[in-house]
């Protein structure tokens, strides 16, 4: 397994990876690749993926804002999990925070995402419950599906 940041050109791969998570949620505007692009070239280097001969097996999407880094999509296909890529995704993206001067990242995850929560539990992440998230869409053609 090689772990690598990702580039525009990892997108077909990085989509069909989210195509085969349960309960993933993609979004048509924020998910195209367009838009993936876009992000990548915003946030040079702190997106990752996990590649096992040559396909994209994991995946991580990461930014910052010069304060906070954001953890976006981070997933791994059902059939390569328990191997440590999430850890070793999660630990490429927190190296690249670092040497941006980023001192904190935080991320979402769904409250019914039972192994998502429990993966960042066993990595020590603190959920925090002094907080409520709010949200606000400025587009409505930015239409959200779940993959079942």
């Amino acid at each position: 397994m090689k772990i690598r940041s990702m580039c525009a050109q990892d997108y077909d791969g990085v989509y069909a990876l989210w195509l085969r998570i349960k309960g993933f949620a993609i979004r048509s505007i924020d998910d195209s690749e367009n838009n993936i692009t876009r992000f990548l070239e915003r946030n040079p280097g702190m997106s990752h993926v996990a590649l096992e001969d040559g396909k994209v097996v994991g995946a991580i999407l990461c930014g910052h804002d010069g304060r906070v880094g954001c953890l976006y999509h981070v997933c791994v296909d059902p059939q390569y999990r328990k191997r440590g890529i999430g850890t070793a995704l999660t630990a490429a993206t927190s190296e690249a925070l670092k040497r941006e001067g980023i001192n904190k990242v935080q991320l979402v995850a769904f409250s019914s995402n039972m192994t998502g929560n429990a993966f960042w539990k066993k990595l020590g992440w603190t959920m925090r419950r002094d907080i409520n998230s709010y949200e606000m869409s400025l587009n409505d053609q930015n239409t959200i599906s779940i993959v079942e």
